[in-house]
């Protein structure tokens, strides 16, 4: 069957042409191009021309939004740092423009992942990040200390170009300061005083950012809560609780301690004052009747008869009323028969 080449043409522009919403072809376009040359000279630079001019002109300028800087580099070099607003540079090709959100608080995790923040928060834990949060602490246990680290860009030159990758660095350096902080504490002290060796890690963590030249600032760092691996948990819990008896059973020793000590102390030291308060009484005694004794001998060294007498007559006037009966017997009495009832009455009564 011969084919009509014409005829084929003809139709091919008849279908073009009928249907307005099919897109142009390649001839039409150029023969758009053409009539616009025929019009006016040099129509296709022209074209070309503008189009290039539109190109550099929408890329000669930006706008930085709030909480942003913008870090304007010409032929890869730092020149300046824009502030928010709108701003313009050199066309595209000689000038670069990187926005970094400085007012942002960026999050790193350790330990675990967020899966779907929210008021039920809900988190992946697991093997693959078990490597970690798994640490060896000062006592030679093995805990599990999950964290957050948060921070903000203080710098965007250093963060941009100081350091080659600044998020692995950051996560490397928070890894090496907690290990060492967590290092130099117990299990029970890691368990317990999270607040503590967070503050301590936040500071090592900032010294060593800043000597990186990282352009990091860090605002907070989190600990989760710390635990033991699962597969040691029964034996720690068992540690714990022997701890726990052992620390009551010094208190109640110490409780007891503190009872009978204080009372021997407080017997002895009233011991010890009886003592002291009869020594003094005894001394004082001796004092008073030396002093006594001296003064009757300088009485009796005076009137030496006198003194005699009257410390004779005293001292018998201090023995008789504890003799009793007295019986006075004459000296030349010779029978003592007659004294035998001396004392009784009559009837037989005393």
């Amino acid at each position: 069957m011969a084919w009509d080449w014409d005829k084929l043409q003809g139709q091919r522009k008849g279908s073009s042409g009928g249907n307005p919403g099919a897109p142009p072809g390649l001839d039409d376009i150029l023969e758009k191009i053409k009539s616009i040359k025929g019009k006016f000279p040099g129509g296709t630079w022209i074209i070309i021309i503008a189009v290039i001019l539109f190109i550099l002109g929408s890329s000669s300028w930006y706008t930085v939004g709030v909480g942003e800087e913008g870090i304007v580099q010409r032929f890869g070099k730092h020149v300046r740092t824009t502030q928010p607003g709108f701003h313009f540079k050199w066309p595209k090709g000689l000038e670069k423009v990187t926005k970094l959100k400085v007012k942002l608080v960026h999050k790193e995790e350790f330990g675990f992942r967020t899966l779907q923040p929210g008021v039920k928060t809900r988190y992946a834990t697991g093997s693959a990040y078990l490597g970690e949060s798994l640490m060896l602490t000062g006592d030679l246990n093995v805990a599990l200390v999950p964290w957050i680290v948060q921070y903000r860009i203080k710098d965007p030159h250093k963060y941009l170009f100081k350091v080659h990758n600044v998020r692995a660095t950051l996560r490397d350096l928070s890894e090496s300061s907690m290990r060492l902080v967590v290092g130099d504490r117990s299990i029970n002290e890691v368990i317990s005083k999270r607040e503590e060796i967070a503050g301590s890690a936040k500071q090592l963590l900032q010294k060593e950012l800043d000597r990186a030249e990282t352009g990091i600032k860090v605002t907070t760092i989190e600990m989760k809560k710390t635990n033991v691996p699962e597969p040691v948990q029964a034996s720690f819990n068992e540690v714990n609780q022997a701890t726990q008896e052992k620390e009551r059973m010094i208190y109640q020793a110490r409780e007891a301690y503190n009872k009978v000590i204080p009372a021997a102390k407080g017997n002895a030291d009233k011991t010890i004052k009886s003592a002291e308060g009869y020594a003094l009484d005894r001394i004082n005694r001796a004092k008073g009747d030396a002093s006594r004794f001296l003064a009757r001998y300088e009485e009796y060294a005076k009137a030496k008869d006198v003194t005699r007498r009257r410390l004779y007559l005293e001292t018998i006037m201090d023995i008789f009323p504890k003799l009793g009966d007295k019986y006075i017997v004459d000296a030349d009495q010779k029978n003592l028969l007659p004294l035998l009832n001396l004392g009784r009455t009559e009837g037989g009564k005393k």
